[in-house]
């Protein structure tokens, strides 16, 4: 059986009809990993179906919990309280999930045994000190290579609840250190340089542990109990940004997003969209375990170029990739700043954009922290004389962000080394096809998308 190494990806038609997207990510991760460490029962509706959820969730197996999955999207966990896991013989693979990795040292620095984590590649090659510094501040020991996977955490350590000032702004570091903070003698508070997504704090508070948090603030007091509780996941605006992008950028669109996650920490590119001009309009607004969801009806709508509010960057932290797409199509030039830490995903998402939309005939001048998009037409890898394969080296974000660019493209656009894809959004592309996208699986379309 061969596996799909690349799309073809060209003009569709116009988005029509109702989408649904798989459930938030970051969502999934904590509802396994506070289900594991609670008391009692925790069912989990809307899981999603992706390698690194699925990661997360093979990591508590590992650990002595029982996890049933009765049908897809359908997690139950089976608490063993916050002292009830147990040591794994073999390192824990994290696959290509950062969020499970920098979560789970959090976690496993307060357990009574050792602990190895490792990733993949690319994750091996992702900054860890970060996470290991806040944590050793704790009383956590965490060896690693050179700052990085695989990354061994010691048992047995006395931890201690402190003050803790983050010097980066990460929902993945803050959540790491709060997760440390249950097992910590007495009150754990961090800091964040600028307020980043809450989903930890809310449901901490869904589980009955008493956290305390206000935008850029948590506080947590260790050696409280968790009670197993039904989570209910939204749809990941992640996810979501996709459709919302395509949808304004291609003429005539007219398209319904169901029930999408609205964690006012998670949607800076909604403001940032509306203000270069975008027409989403939010509909059936309610809430669903702690968290804000609405449809969204998105129409065709011209943009225009715009100097991205610094304020807004850690809210959209990975729906750059598809806001330069956004701006490449905008009129005029639109200006990202202070988002160094793009540098450090997946991929370098600021090269590699630049370096993919540079091949489809857009200008863009890079600088350490972000980059200026000049707006213009785009033209398929098949028309540019730069053009070619577009390489999304492993990071599912950027293969997905080219699929939205193609959309608008004169000419084809291939893009290789889509199968990470499966992270986060397993069965994109069928999806995106249902909705009117352009887009073709590139195993036997094109040799040149073939990998040895």
């Amino acid at each position: 059986m061969t596996t799909t190494t690349g799309w073809i990806a060209a003009r569709g038609s116009a988005l029509h009809g109702e989408v649904i997207v798989p459930g938030d990510k970051s969502v999934s991760h904590r509802a396994i990993m506070l289900g594991a460490i609670a008391e009692g029962v925790t069912r989990i509706e809307g899981f999603l179906e992706g390698e690194d959820t699925r990661a997360t969730a093979a990591i508590f197996r590992q650990l002595g919990v029982r996890i049933e999955a009765p049908s897809d999207g359908v997690r139950i966990v089976h608490g063993v309280g916050l002292h009830g896991l147990r040591a794994s013989q073999d390192p824990l693979g994290c696959g290509n999930a950062g969020t499970a990795m920098r979560l789970l040292t959090g976690l496993l620095a307060g357990q009574a045994f050792d602990s190895t984590l490792v990733g993949d590649v690319s994750l091996s090659q992702r900054p860890m000190r970060r996470v290991i510094d806040p944590l050793a501040a704790l009383g956590a020991h965490i060896d690693s290579n050179d700052g990085r996977a695989p990354l061994r955490i010691r048992g047995g350590q006395l931890l201690l609840g402190s003050n803790i000032d983050l010097t980066v702004a990460s929902a993945q570091l803050k959540s790491a250190v709060l997760l440390a903070g249950l097992y910590a003698d007495g009150e754990t508070r961090v800091t964040e340089p600028h307020p980043t997504r809450d989903y930890t704090e809310r449901m901490l508070k869904a589980f009955g542990v008493p956290c305390e948090f206000a935008p850029g603030i948590a506080t947590v007091r260790g050696g409280g109990t968790l009670r197993g509780t039904e989570v209910h996941v939204p749809a990941d605006f992640s996810s979501a940004a996709f459709f919302l992008v395509a949808a304004t950028l291609v003429p005539g669109s007219d398209l319904l997003l169901r029930q999408v996650g609205m964690n006012p920490r998670r949607t800076g590119l909604l403001h940032v969209l509306r203000l270069m001009g975008a027409n989403i309009v939010e509909e059936a607004a309610s809430v669903q375990g702690g968290e804000p969801v609405c449809d969204l009806r998105i129409r065709h709508a011209q943009l225009h170029g715009i100097e991205v509010p610094v304020e807004h960057v850690p809210d959209m932290i990975d729906e750059f990739p598809i806001l330069f797409v956004a701006a490449a199509c905008a009129q005029g030039a639109t200006t990202v700043r202070g988002a160094a830490e793009l540098r450090v995903k997946e991929s370098d998402r600021i090269a590699v954009m630049a370096t993919g939309l540079r091949s489809l005939g857009i200008r863009i001048d890079e600088t350490p922290d972000g980059a200026s998009i000049h707006g213009g037409n785009l033209q398929g890898s098949t028309l540019h004389e730069g053009g070619g394969v577009i390489e999304s080296h492993g990071d599912h974000r950027i293969a997905m962000a080219f699929a939205v660019a193609a959309q608008v493209a004169d000419g084809e656009v291939p893009i290789g080394d889509v199968a990470n894809v499966a992270t986060s959004f397993p069965g994109f592309d069928a999806l995106a096809r249902t909705a009117g996208f352009g887009l073709r699986d590139a195993w036997t379309a094109d040799p040149a998308l073939r990998r040895g």
